[in-house]
């Protein structure tokens, strides 16, 4: 035998000596933003109908995006990212199959929850 041969030989023994790992990442970041909103004191009643929404302000603030929608647009797309997926970080965010969650909190009407 050679010494190329040997050479040759001893290299693709070395090669089949190993194996390949791929080493991988996923890492997870999120962004949290909060804005404030001023509503009526006379929420409940619309276009003359009192206690339209029945005292539930979630149904109020769902026919009243616009309130909030861009505000809340504008306060996400300058929102820093925070490594972590964010639930149980913020009081109520906890679901952790969604990839947005959306609450709202008035302590003066002692209500709260998902929108």
């Amino acid at each position: 035998m050679t010494l190329s041969k040997l050479v040759s030989v001893i290299k693709h023994a070395r090669n089949e000596s190993k194996v390949k790992v791929k080493i991988q990442n996923r890492s997870v970041y999120h962004k949290f933003a909060e804005v404030e909103i001023e509503i009526p004191k006379d929420w409940r009643d619309k276009d003359g109908v009192k206690d339209y929404y029945d005292g539930y302000l979630l149904d109020y603030l769902h026919d009243n995006e616009d309130l909030y929608a861009d505000k809340m647009d504008e306060a996400i797309s300058k929102a820093e990212y925070i490594h972590g997926n964010g639930s149980y970080d913020y009081r109520g965010m906890d679901d952790t199959l969604s990839t947005s969650e959306w609450r709202f909190e008035c302590d003066e009407e002692d209500e709260g929850g998902h929108l």
